[in-house]
């Protein structure tokens, strides 16, 4: 288990850049395998989920070839269905939550897809229902083998479009419907339909490879099935999440960074949530600036009562950055409410802040109250252990704001997630140590 040791304290200064969008990544990697023709993908995060999907792809017979950093070439013309029932997919499967996605593609050009109960962040519980329920629509077969975990379904005469309207507008759950529609007999109609930036990439570059999807950017999809499609070069756009992260750290540290090349377009509300929370940041071309400041105040609302923060299915707020929001309130200039709506055991880190001196109080599981120090007292270091991703970078951003060196267990959680971060950070003045055990 690798450890970080940080010493807190120190202001940092520089420009970061932002890696290519996890979420985003799991998804188009999952799509190379609707086609036999050639995919090139660029901006592909270097990081541990990301990383095993690939893992993932060349087990199932993709021939992979790297071009240079964070570029792919992908081609699945010799795809070997075998391993989808071996005792090494089941291992590989079932730790990664991203390898629920190639079961649409598999399913639309194949007939046939099928997984382990995957795994991912204890964050709560999250259901795959809507994916099964959205192929069961389509037409497939489903089975689950409880004794082993597994779960398949099957549609040997192919897939018929259909209209459904989906219980939650589940990212993931939208993104594998979506691309068992492609291939489908007929159209298909997607109501409720997830629309965060990363789903309207993946449907554009299915549009680019031949795909007929309209709507996309809205919550209805309409998607007339092709018969086949052909190959297509993608970028991945920047990480919002990151972007968000790096905003936090900013405001924490009271420093001076600019996040470049942010894709402005498609942050959605998070500029301005952190402006609510009293942090400066300036839009500079394409750019985030955050100058150095001693003092960031939350905004109450109009008639004077606290800010509540809370997250919503696009273009509502991340979920992802709530953890972030929470720390940065930590040290601001008056209270929040932190309302965690979509899991419902994100926020039991909070424990560890409250160890390091935050004014916190957990009321539920969903919901915390925020009573920020005003700097007027620094957070103390602590040893804690990363217990998910988004957490894990909170955690992060506190150790480097804190007084004293801390010490990060479990550091895998972060390495999910943030590409080279120990790296990344010490180029801009941070004090940060990798322990590997």
């Amino acid at each position: 288990m690798g450890t970080f040791q940080i010493e807190g304290g120190h202001r940092l200064k520089g420009d970061i850049h932002p890696q290519g969008a996890k979420n985003e990544a799991l998804q188009i990697l999952c799509a190379v395998l609707l086609t036999p023709e050639e995919v090139i993908i660029e901006n592909i995060p270097d990081i541990v989920d990301v990383n095993k999907l690939i893992g993932i792809l060349g087990n199932l017979g993709v021939k992979i070839q790297k071009l240079g950093k964070g570029k792919f070439a992908f081609k699945s013309d010799d795809i070997n269905l075998e391993y989808l029932e071996s005792e090494l997919f089941k291992k590989e499967g079932s730790s990664l939550r991203g390898s629920i996605m190639i079961v649409g593609p598999l399913l639309a050009r194949f007939g046939k897809g099928y997984i382990p109960r995957p795994g991912g962040d204890k964050i709560g519980r999250r259901r795959l229902d809507t994916h099964f329920e959205g192929f069961i629509n389509l037409g497939a077969k489903f089975r689950y083998n409880k004794e082993e975990r597994f779960y398949g379904v099957e549609a040997p005469k192919g897939l018929t479009g259909a209209y459904m309207l989906l219980d939650q507008a589940s990212v993931t759950g939208t993104a594998n419907i979506v691309m068992a529609a492609v291939l489908a007999k007929g159209t298909t109609t997607i109501y409720n339909a997830a629309c965060e930036p990363y789903l309207q990439q993946l449907c554009k570059m299915l549009n680019s490879m031949g795909a007929d999807i309209k709507g996309v950017g809205s919550n209805m999809l309409i998607i007339d099935g092709v018969k086949k499609l052909g190959g297509c070069t993608h970028r991945v756009l920047p990480d919002m999440i990151e972007i968000g992260s790096w905003i936090g750290l900013a405001a924490m540290t009271r420093s001076e960074i600019t996040i470049k090349n942010v894709s402005w377009e498609n942050l959605g509300l998070i500029p301005n949530t952190f402006r609510k929370l009293g942090i400066t940041l300036e839009k500079r071309g394409d750019d985030i600036f955050i100058p150095s400041q001693e003092h960031y105040e939350i905004q109450g609302y109009i008639d004077g009562s606290t800010l509540t923060v809370a997250d919503a299915p696009w273009p509502g707020f991340t979920p992802d950055l709530l953890s972030i929001v929470l720390v940065v309130c930590t040290q601001a200039k008056g209270s929040v409410l932190i309302h965690q709506k979509m899991f419902e055991s994100r926020l039991f880190f909070v424990d560890k802040l409250i160890d390091m001196g935050a004014r916190i109080i957990l009321c539920d599981p969903h919901r915390a109250t925020v009573m920020g120090h005003d700097f007027t007292s620094e957070l103390k270091a602590t040893t804690m252990v990363s217990p998910d991703i988004r957490a894990g970078i909170s955690l992060l951003i506190a150790a480097l704001s804190a007084k004293g060196t801390s010490t990060i267990h479990n550091i895998e959680q972060i390495d999910r997630g943030y590409e080279n971060i120990d790296e990344r950070l010490r180029a801009i003045g941070a004090k940060i140590t990798r322990l590997d055990s």
